[in-house]
Order: structure tokens, then C-alpha cells, then sequence
């Protein structure tokens, strides 16, 4: 029997998950869950620009609890632990992106109770998208030996990011340095970062620091950048780098970084992509050095980006791709380190059970 589905909010990351679920030959979207009263009520292929399949969107949690559903993929834009424990208690497992990834399970009692009651499990695949800080650090690094430093690291060009109110005013561009370096992002990306780093750190036995090191850099514009959000304006800020480090000594051991750019042009610092371009890099460093570029993650052209980013995609995609693991795992929170290895699905065309 097909596994069923719930969608918890239709973002980008959700329609993406939609899209994936309904393409994934185990399973079957059964409801999903919406913010907007405007949405309510609709068909949720129409709400992804697809022909109705059948399944009404809705603002009511009471009736995605009562769903018959086996897992939810919960991917608001900032968790809510009381919702993710109403629906674990409710016998659904839930895989999301925006928590979880690698928790302190002694603060995590009302997460642990409500998945012993509903004999159900939790999995966090991260946001960045989905194991590149953690589950792929870990996996290229068992090639190396002698490891003296582990970093995970995006460059990306955030033009291609179509939230605007969220790139202003959460991620802090558009704005001054002050403003920037004041505001939430480092905060609400440090919450997954820091997991991911704690992760390998506990993994591969180094022994760091207490605390982790967080750092943030931001680069202005030395003259107005066109940008999808609007005019950046000489001195506000036009690009961003994050980050987080463990370290044994005062030395980096496991870092992970993100680079966000409003393109490469008129900065101070003069920061850019370099010849590589927008990419994820994964390096090992050890015996020997060992180095995994990630291309394919981020859109062609910003006009592209904008319709559909592939780094929204992925992101759903892992999500999807790790249900049938997750339903199949015993109750409680389940990391990386807990569930096999996760793969997708054969397309309808080249899978069992295809017609010719």
C-alpha cells in the first residue's frame, strides 16, 4: 500500500515537496496544510499549477490531525515545536527541513513523549539542502585519514531567491552593516548550522572548544545594484558570509560556511564566485585531501531561479526521498546517523511496474 502524505505549508519548498510525493511511485498526497485563508479550500494540484488530483488544501490543523495519514512534511518558514508534537502524537511521522537535524535529545522530552505515544518518528534533513553540512561531510570523509579539518561551504548568488520580504528583512540585505549585522538570520541559520557541526564533531571525535565559533562578514555596494528585491544603494549591504566553526585549540577543525552575493558586481570588499561559479563544496583535509564540488544546485539565470530554484527543489526532494525510511524506522528522532542510506526513485518510465 502507498504511504500517504501530508504537506505542512506551501511555500517553495512545499509545492516542490507536493510535486516530488505525487511523482514518487510509494506515495500518495492525502491533505495539506495552509497558511492563507486564500488557499483554503483549493485543489492542491492547482495550487502547484497542476491539473486538480483531488486532495483540498486546509487551514485547519484539527483536520490534518484527524487525516488518515502515515508521515506529514513539515516545512513552514520557522518550526513550531508544538505543532510538530500534535502531529507526531497524532501517529503521523513527520520529516521537515527546518529543525531537528542533530538535537540535544535531554531538551527535547515533549518531542521524545509525543513519538512514544503516537509511535512515531522524527527526521530533520536540513535546509542547506539536505545533508551537504552533515550527511555528506561524513560520507567523503571516510576516504580520508588523519582528518585535521572538515568544511562544508555554499556560494551562492541570492538574486535568484524569490522571497523578497525575507531577503530584506531576515537576511538582512538592502540594509546597513549595522542593521545587518544586528538582525535574526545568523541566529535562525545558526540553529541548523551549529547542529551540523556538532554532528561531525561527535562523529569523527574531535575534541573542540566548548563553544562554537560563529562569524559574519558582509560586503555594501560601492554603487546601486538592480536587484529582484529592489535597489541596493551605495553603503547598504549587497553581500553576506557566514561562518560556523569548531576548533581544538583556537584552530577550525569543522567549519561550515555560507556565501550569499547579490551578484559580483560593485562590492567592498571586491568579494566574488571565482572561476568556479556558484557551487556547494564539500573538503576533507587529511590523507589525502579530498575535495566534492556540488554544481547543478542553483539556477542558470536569476529569471530561472526566480520560477523554480533548484536549491528549493533539492531541498523538497531529500525531504521526499527520505519518507519511506523514516515510516519504516522505530519511534523517536531519527538523525543521519540513525537511518540507512536514503535514495530516490527510478522515473514512472524506467521503474517497475511500467508499461510499455
Amino acid at each position: 500500500m502507498a504511504i500517504r502524505v501530508v504537506q505542512w505549508a506551501t511555500g517553495g519548498v512545499g509545492k516542490a515537496a507536493i510535486e516530488a510525493v505525487l511523482a514518487h511511485p510509494d506515495l500518495e498526497l492525502a491533505g495539506a496544510w495552509v497558511h492563507s485563508d486564500a488557499k483554503n479550500g483549493k485543489d492542491v494540484g492547482e495550487l502547484v499549477g497542476l491539473d486538480p488530483i483531488g486532495v483540498t488544501a486546509t487551514t485547519s490543523a484539527d483536520e490534518i490531525l484527524a487525516l488518515d495519514a502515515d508521515c506529514v512534511v513539515y516545512s513552514p518558514l520557522l518550526p513550531n515545536e508544538d505543532e510538530v508534537v500534535a502531529l507526531l502524537r497524532s501517529g503521523k511521522n513527520v520529516v521537515t527541513p527546518v529543525g531537528w537535524v542533530y538535537p540535544d535529545l535531554a531538551n527535547c522530552g515533549a518531542i521524545l513523549d509525543a513519538c512514544a505515544e503516537g509511535r512515531s518518528t522524527l527526521h530533520g534533513t536540513g535546509i542547506h539542502p539536505g545533508g551537504i553540512t552533515e550527511r555528506f561531510p561524513l560520507m567523503v570523509s571516510a576516504l580520508t585519514a588523519g582528518v585535521t579539518h572538515v568544511r562544508s561551504e555554499e556560494f551562492s548568488d541570492i538574486r535568484t531567491y524569490n522571497a523578497p520580504d525575507v531577503v530584506r528583512h531576515i537576511m538582512g540585505f538592502g540594509v546597513t552593516p549595522e542593521e545587518a549585522m544586528a538582525g535574526p538570520i545568523v541566529g535562525l541559520l545558526g540553529a541548523g548550522f551549529k547542529a551540523s557541526v556538532r554532528m561531525i564533531v561527535t562523529e569523527m571525535g574531535f575534541d573542540v572548544d566548548p563553544e562554537l565559533d560563529t562569524v559574519q562578514e558582509v560586503a555594501v555596494a560601492t554603487e546601486p545594484i538592480d536587484t529582484p528585491v529592489g535597489i541596493i544603494e551605495p553603503g547598504q549591504v549587497a553581500a553576506r558570509k557566514f561562518h560556523w566553526r569548531a576548533l581544538v585549540d583556537g584552530t577550525p577543525v569543522v567549519t561550515a560556511s555560507v556565501n550569499w552575493f547579490m551578484g559580483e558586481e560593485h562590492f567592498d570588499p571586491a568579494w566574488g564566485f571565482g572561476p568556479e561559479g556558484e557551487r556547494f563544496e564539500i573538503e576533507i583535509s587529511g590523507e589525502p585531501d579530498v575535495k566534492l564540488t556540488f554544481k547543478g544546485l542553483q539556477p542558470d539565470t536569476i529569471e530561472e531561479g526566480l520560477i523554480r530554484n533548484p536549491g528549493i527543489v533539492v531541498t523538497a526532494n531529500h525531504c521526499v526521498s527520505a519518507i519511506p525510511y523514516v515510516v519504516a524506522a522505530e519511534p523517536g528522532i531519527k538523525t543521519y546517523l540513525d537511518l540507512p542510506l536514503l535514495a530516490g526513485r527510478a522515473a514512472p518510465q524506467f521503474g517497475r511496474g511500467r508499461t510499455t
